[in-house]
């Protein structure tokens, strides 16, 4: 306990340095871009006079210089404050709290889907390599990966929802369904079928393949040419000697593609009308809300901070010498 404590405490100061860095040169790009909130604003109601717009920019704070409205977002940041959104006219983190949900959910559900079935399909795959059974899922996992998110998700919308009926065509749960208790958690499983399965089988694929080849190392290692000799059985061998070892690489991979996955689901949710955090950044992007995306890209890297800490915390119980090494340094 002490030693994951230690290793949470490193690796949460060195952190910070990188969100900071994160926030400034978020900053200086939508700085960069022409035009403003107000600016959409004014479009959208079909226009106003100069005194208007001057009299918007002070009340968002948009006259000020530039340093000066960056200090004073990094000021209200250390307050929890992630600002006011000028197209939705509500706080920041009130939006992103009521977003954020749904995407963790398709999230953590296409995660624990494809990394579940990438590492059981990945060892099946290395127990035998260049067996029949090893091809056949190594060109499954390459046509997966080849195939675009989109179309992947059009396709099995296509099948599923619309010409077989099986499952609903958009959105998380029925809308206005009244539903509550096991009968709504039924009916928000349904919806997130299809989004997930899109999600999830693209990077099931990446999954196997680095499972699959991280079990081909390891079979060559020493102790598991030892194990062999002592006459243990293959099925011994794989589970607690090959497929342990191999794990090692599929969680650094996961970590890495927590990332990716938060920029897939953004394309999912539109695709399936999902309410989520990858529709809000793509209704800030349109209505050029730059308080609103500074706040999706700010939790958007406190998320992906936060999964590699627990992966690294994972990688550290499944290797001790990690541990080991972080806790002494």
């Amino acid at each position: 306990m002490n030693r994951a404590l230690r290793l949470i405490r490193r690796r949460a100061i060195s952190s910070i340095p990188v969100l900071l860095i994160v926030i400034v040169l978020t900053f200086l790009l939508l700085e960069s871009a022409s035009g403003d909130a107000v600016d959409a604003y004014l479009l959208s109601i079909g226009g106003g006079d100069a005194v208007v717009a001057q009299s918007l920019r002070q009340a968002y704070g948009l006259d000020q210089s530039m340093l000066a409205r960056l200090w004073l977002y990094v000021s209200s940041l250390a307050k929890l404050d992630l600002g006011w959104s000028v197209a939705f006219d509500r706080p920041v983190l009130d939006l992103i709290l009521e977003r954020l949900p749904n995407t963790l959910l398709l999230m953590g559900s296409s995660t624990a889907l494809s990394f579940g079935f990438g590492s059981a399909l990945g060892i099946l795959a290395g127990a035998k390599p260049e067996s029949l059974r090893d091809r056949a899922l190594s060109t499954l996992s390459l046509v997966l990966y080849a195939i675009p998110s989109f179309w992947l998700g059009l396709v099995l919308s296509i099948i599923f929802a619309v010409q077989l009926r099986w499952l609903p065509t958009s959105g998380i749960e029925t809308i206005a369904s009244g539903k509550t208790g096991l009968v709504r958690a039924a009916d928000i499983a349904a919806h997130l079928v299809l989004p997930v399965a899109a999600l999830a089988l693209i990077y099931m694929a990446l999954f196997l393949r680095v499972m699959r080849a991280g079990m081909a190392e390891v079979w060559r290692l020493d102790f598991v040419l030892f194990a062999r000799s002592k006459g243990l059985s293959r099925s011994r061998i794989v589970l607690r000697h090959v497929a342990r070892n191999a794990l090692l690489p599929l969680v650094t991979m996961l970590g890495l593609q927590s990332a990716a996955m938060l920029g897939g689901s953004v394309v999912i949710e539109s695709i399936f009308a999902i309410p989520g955090f990858g529709r809000l950044a793509q209704e800030a992007v349109s209505g050029r809300d730059a308080p609103l995306l500074m706040g999706i890209i700010v939790i958007s890297a406190v998320l992906v901070i936060c999964v590699n800490l627990v992966i690294d915390i994972v990688y550290a119980a499944l290797d001790p010498r990690v541990g080991a090494s972080e806790s002494g340094g």
